[in-house]
């Protein structure tokens, strides 16, 4: 008999409850979208702030006096035990590591900056590098180098070209495996691995520096920036101030953005939602007096049009968190060029903002539990 009497109370008021319906999808829609678009936002701004490449530096915190010259030159660091603590300290926050040795050797008497790094990280600390020629994808190649543009006009010189470097009387060759066009002071440097620099200039185990490409989030970078601090307290870890600012103020404006859309979508849909229960409750009016008339119970009547309302939001917030997910991921095609992935957890949260909506909205439907039946059949 309730299942009866709900089916016939919602097909006698579908008009007004299709508007409600209309509503709330439309709010659950907005809100699971953005919802699922700001919990996978993190995952997003990493992709897109990797192309700034390297966002934390590892170097030494004095400089050494050279007695050959009697100028002051870097501190070397030992490649053994940073790169032991930045292992230890790698989690999925840090996405790539790189340890790097700047030397000035010479081609044909003329200077030239030799960096040896590992080759096979270049691609994910420096990915706006465009590259005529091939990458060089694995650290053990002794025999292969990059060149920078500037450096590749300066000496005409080509991908699979063989140079000769010379360091302090010794001299290595490599083959150009590419020629790199990145728009900053790499087009003005030669770069081959790691292992073959060192051996070049006889400083085994000994490296300038450390880029780290870490997670852009403040909590992130602060969590890994201090641990590297405390396993290495000689040494400066410090951030690049310009990327991980830039990234942190996009999340935080991101998110808030977010909050403050969301908010204003539910109380724009609680505001609809209560116009339309305001309009059925004066509808109702004559309906409750019957029934009461008819010995029904104050609460069973309040537990029908509660019943209602469950139903309302069900039906809206599972349609709308269906929507929602087609729409961020619309959205994170045309913002990021991939879809956002889909979040599970924005389901029952959805589910919830949409019923407490709902329930807020059919507010004015306690006054019909003080509807009196004799005034009713009165007429008045």
């Amino acid at each position: 008999m309730f299942g009866r009497l709900l089916v016939r109370l919602i097909r006698g008021s579908r008009g007004r409850l299709v508007v409600a319906l209309v509503a709330l999808v439309s709010g659950a829609a907005v809100v699971s979208s953005l919802l699922n678009l700001s919990f996978d936002i993190r995952h997003k701004l990493s992709q897109e702030f990797q192309t700034y490449g390297a966002n934390v530096v590892i170097a030494p915190r004095n400089v050494a006096v050279s007695e050959d010259a009697g100028a002051a030159v870097p501190s070397l660091l030992d490649e053994k035990s940073v790169m032991d603590a930045v292992e230890s300290a790698h989690s999925g926050d840090i996405l790539a590591a790189a340890p790097d040795l700047f030397v000035v050797a010479r081609v044909s008497g003329t200077p030239v900056v030799l960096t040896g790094t590992w080759l096979d990280q270049s691609r994910l600390l420096a990915p706006t590098w465009k590259i005529d020629g091939n990458w060089v994808s694995s650290r053990g190649d002794l025999t292969h180098c990059l060149v920078g543009s500037n450096v590749a006009h300066r000496f005409l010189w080509k991908p699979g070209d063989t140079i000769q470097i010379d360091y302090l009387g010794r001299s290595s060759e490599f083959v150009i495996q590419g020629v790199i066009n990145s728009g900053d002071t790499a087009d003005d440097q030669i770069f081959a691995n790691l292992s073959a620099v060192q051996a070049m200039a006889a400083l085994s185990g000994h490296i300038s520096l450390v880029q780290l490409s870490v997670m852009p989030a403040p909590a992130a970078i602060s969590g890994v920036t201090g641990q590297l601090r405390s396993a290495l307290p000689g040494l400066q870890v410090n951030p690049i101030r310009q990327v991980t600012k830039g990234a942190g103020d996009l999340l935080h404006r991101i998110r808030l953005l977010v909050i403050s859309t969301v908010s204003l979508i539910l109380v724009l849909t609680a505001l609809c939602v209560l116009a339309t229960m305001a309009a059925l409750t004066m509808e109702r009016r004559v309906d409750v007096g019957l029934m009461k008339a008819l010995g029904g119970s104050i609460t069973r009547v309040m537990t029908l049009f509660v019943a209602e309302v469950a139903i309302l939001a069900a039906a809206g917030g599972l349609i709308g968190w269906a929507v929602g997910v087609e729409l961020s991921g619309w959205m994170g095609r045309r913002v990021f060029g991939a879809a956002i992935s889909t979040r599970w957890e924005v389901l029952p949260l959805t589910m919830a903002l949409v019923l407490g909506v709902a329930v807020a909205g059919a507010l004015p439907l306690r006054s019909l539990g003080r509807v009196k039946a004799a005034v009713i059949l009165r007429g008045e």
